[in-house]
């Protein structure tokens, strides 16, 4: 058995599958890991809000801090929803390009 071969069996079976995406990808990718982030921090809030609201509603935790929490989530829906209203008009406006 030939040397060269042997190694590229062994090189090849440890090679990425081109179907497995990289982990350590930049450029547009990138960007959706900061969508990504971003939806996830959106959820956070929203917890956070839920489990003030909740410990409120059994004597947990202070007026102050539920008006904080429902503020912040208000907030974070509201982002939400104008980042929504511009994609959808992004996308609108691309219908209506002439082909």
């Amino acid at each position: 058995m030939d040397i060269r071969t042997s190694f590229a069996t062994q090189v090849y079976a440890q090679a990425r599958p081109a179907t497995q995406p990289a982990s350590n990808v930049a450029g547009p990718a990138g960007a959706l890991g900061g969508f990504a982030q971003a939806l996830g921090s959106f959820a956070d809030t929203l917890k956070a809000g839920e489990a003030t609201a909740s410990s409120a509603m059994t004597g947990g935790a202070d007026p102050h801090a539920l008006v904080e929490a429902l503020a912040a989530s208000e907030l974070a829906v509201e982002t939400a929803v104008t980042l929504r209203d511009k994609v959808v008009e992004a996308y609108q406006e691309i219908l209506r390009m002439p082909v």
